[in-house]
């Protein structure tokens, strides 16, 4: 089995800054893909950044310019750096991980338990 463990978020001001860390642990052969997606109250989920197991990041507009995702691949740890946050940021943060357990295994996603992320005066 494979866990994701995520850690780091909170109550945030606007204009503030968290960063968000998520370690992928258990029986991993090799991690592909790893991203953050976010849901707000009422929204659908949505996919905040990824990045590849070669370090290529993405991101969804509204974030561009205000959240960095770096990964550890030694750690298969990834990180999102969230700054100049803004109160439509608030949701619960799901860290994923593209995950298999041997080379001959099909890739599977895992995800984490969710982290609340609040911005608000």
């Amino acid at each position: 089995q494979v866990q994701l463990v995520e850690s780091g978020g909170g109550l945030v001001q606007p204009g503030g800054s968290l960063r968000l860390s998520c370690a992928a642990s258990g029986s991993i052969g090799s991690v592909n893909t790893m991203g953050w997606y976010r849901q707000a109250p009422g929204k659908p989920r949505e996919l905040v950044a990824a990045i590849t197991s070669g370090g290529s990041p993405n991101y969804v507009d509204s974030v561009k310019g205000r959240f960095t995702i770096s990964r550890d691949n030694a750690k298969n740890t990834v990180y999102l750096q969230m700054n100049s946050l803004k109160p439509e940021d608030t949701a619960v943060y799901y860290c994923n991980a593209q995950v298999r357990v041997r080379f001959y295994t099909a890739w599977s996603d895992y995800w984490g338990q969710g982290t609340q992320v609040t911005v608000s005066s």
